[in-house]
């Protein structure tokens, strides 16, 4: 997921302003800008992309999930050097790390009193497990974070925590960013508390009783207790027997194992360059997936996206200034570990620009960039390249990708190419990831504009990468 939903915890950005696409940057609609009709020619043709659908379709059909450190991913790793040289791609190769893996086992849920019931509900990564028969205790209800947040040290002690929060759509995804403190962190602060469990409403905004899950970190201090998420429709529930005042008890049931150290690894494959001073233009999405779904959304399309722009480059019998590199990253759900690998062993590289592929494939709306100041020019040639594909221009700095965020810290310049997330969290890290969810007219959008971008930034004379930090 987006590098913005991981830091953004405590604030979201306000929906009204996330609805509407920004208009075009002063700086070039104060002057004609040309682009090179070779960019428009690829851009147009992408629009009749089948690659990207077909890598979906065949990672999606042929692996399947690709929970990070199992042999599917280890599968799923091998499909891609075969995909990858077959498409043409040089210099392929794998870039293997260690990591932790953990695996899911038995996830059962019910309400013990007053009204008894089944629940649908998802261990979440990292969980903690139960005894085999499980767990029974009283449950605390906390409207939000927040009020977990100010429950007193050992209030919750012998007690099952339950966490609602409110999500709501918005086109850039930013209630991903507010909502998800309750799975990302909410787990370790009720242990500290003395919850021998945890449930929180699914960070999703769908209403279908398909619960979401995604990894929760629990320090090196806090003993991991069992954390799951609560369908949407099952925390509503939760929720209406809880304003009848009477106490609720449930029966918690989590196994999931904890394998110990494992093996995950980056795919890397390159469209050479004919200026090795210019630096490198890495493009990437995940190869791995949470196991409930196939992970088409999330990431399958992303990595789709990005081959398949790097492909009609690599095809357009114009080799491009700059390296274009692809990196299907590891591990990235369960604490991007593939990023950090890839940007600790390539910290001696230079690399101009890095974009990442990891929302989905709904239309892209939008693009900002974080070039140097010389680069001006080049981000103007892109604004106006994407213009006819319905992108426009935003006013931030670029710095969207939880893979290429390590990349950023380096100084790298950035591209963000943002899709729309008014439906990706209703199908995010659940079994509804699947192919029919992705639309095969917008990824083709998505494809397009990618082109575009390789076209304009891979080529661009001038000197793009900014040498300094994002705060």
């Amino acid at each position: 997921m987006k590098r913005i939903a991981l830091l953004a915890i405590a604030v979201a950005a306000a929906p009204a302003a996330a609805q509407t696409p920004v208009q075009p940057a002063a700086a070039s609609a104060a002057r004609a800008v040309a682009v090179d009709p070779f960019v428009t020619r690829l851009r147009d043709a992408a629009l009749k992309d089948d690659l990207a659908y077909d890598i979906t379709e065949g990672l999606t059909t042929e692996i399947g999930q690709r929970l990070a450190g199992t042999q599917a991913e280890a599968r799923a790793r091998t499909w891609a050097v075969a995909k990858l040289k077959a498409l043409g791609f040089r210099n392929v190769r794998i870039e293997t790390f260690p990591l932790p893996v953990w695996v899911r086992g038995e996830e059962r849920a019910e309400i013990v009193s007053p009204f008894p019931q089944k629940l649908a509900l998802t261990a979440l990564g990292n969980s903690g497990a139960t005894p085999a028969a499980g767990i029974t205790a009283p449950v605390v209800i906390f409207r939000d974070y927040n009020d977990l947040l100010a429950a007193p040290d050992g209030s919750l002690r012998g007690k099952i925590a339950y966490v609602g929060h409110a999500m709501a759509p918005t086109q850039d995804g930013s209630s991903y960013g507010a909502s998800g403190a309750a799975r990302r962190v909410g787990p370790a602060l009720a242990a500290r508390k003395g919850a021998v469990g945890i449930v929180v409403r699914s960070i999703g905004t769908d209403n279908q009783r398909l619960p979401h899950t995604g990894g929760t970190n629990f320090p090196a201090d806090v003993a991991a207790i069992p954390a799951a998420a609560l369908s949407n429709p099952d925390a509503d529930q939760l929720e209406r027997i809880a304003a009848r005042g009477r106490p609720i008890t449930m029966r918690l049931v989590l196994t999931p194992r904890q394998l110990g150290q494992g093996t995950s690894g980056n795919v890397i494959a390159e469209v050479p360059g004919t200026d090795p001073g210019a630096g490198i233009v890495l493009v990437g999405g995940h190869l791995d997936s949470w196991d409930l779904g196939t992970g088409a959304v999330d990431d399958a399309t992303g990595v789709a996206i990005v081959t398949a722009a790097a492909k009609r480059i690599m095809d357009s019998g114009r080799r491009p200034r700059r390296t274009i590199r692809v990196v299907w990253f590891g591990a990235e759900e369960v604490g991007v570990f593939g990023g950090r690998a890839y940007g600790s062993a390539h910290a001696g590289e230079r690399h101009a620009v890095a974009a990442e592929s990891d929302f989905g494939a709904d239309r892209i709306w939008r693009v900002e960039t974080n070039f140097a100041p010389s680069g001006a020019a080049a981000a103007d040639r892109l604004g106006v390249a994407l213009s006819p594909l319905g992108i426009s221009r935003g006013p931030g700095k670029a710095h969207d990708g939880a893979d290429v965020g390590p990349l950023f810290a380096q100084g790298v310049g950035a591209v963000d190419l943002n899709q729309s997330g008014l439906r990706y969290f209703d199908i995010h890290h659940t079994p509804d990831d699947t192919l029919d969810r992705v639309d095969p007219e917008q990824l083709r959008q998505n494809v397009a504009a990618w082109t575009a971008m390789l076209a304009v930034v891979a080529f661009a004379p001038e000197e793009l990468r900014p040498g300094t930090v994002l705060p």
